[in-house]
């Protein structure tokens, strides 16, 4: 499982160094072959395992290309879907279209959400850290079900 946030530099080819916990993880789970793209609700990047991103492409097939929302969302996620694979020494090319989506400089942060990665610049990844706590107390959490009944 991904977890935990980790502040990563770029190096000066848009190479990052993945943690070394998870790089033998990656390698066994999915040969270190990951795939990238935009995150289209926050201004971050998406880093899937292969194995995980085969079951958004699913999902992503069985949507219709003569909607014209299932369409959009197919166009940006699939559009901007980049191959990576962890190279020996454990670094990720992420391009530089995906790292201008995402305002990507030199330093930005890894963050593990269980199946995949958020890729964040770590300015931004700061400032969304605090909206989501100073939001938290107004929250009405009975609104979902699945957070009814949640405690840590």
């Amino acid at each position: 499982m991904l977890r935990g946030a980790h502040a990563i530099t770029l190096d000066t080819k848009g190479r990052l160094a993945v943690p070394t916990k998870y790089r033998d993880w990656l390698r066994e789970e999915c040969e270190g072959q990951l795939v990238c793209t935009i995150d289209i609700a926050n201004p971050c990047l998406l880093l899937y395992p292969l194995n995980e991103w085969e079951e958004v492409e699913k999902k992503l097939k069985s949507l219709s290309s003569m909607n014209p929302i299932e369409r959009r969302l197919q166009r940006l996620l699939l559009g901007y879907a980049c191959e990576c694979e962890l190279d020996g020494n454990g670094r990720l090319l992420l391009s530089a279209p995906l790292r201008q989506h995402a305002g990507l400089d030199k330093q930005i942060m890894l963050v593990g959400q269980l199946n995949k990665f958020e890729i964040w610049s770590e300015a931004r990844w700061l400032q969304q850290v605090d909206e989501d706590i100073q939001a938290l107390p107004d929250m009405n959490w009975a609104t979902s079900d699945k957070l009814r009944d949640f405690s840590l």
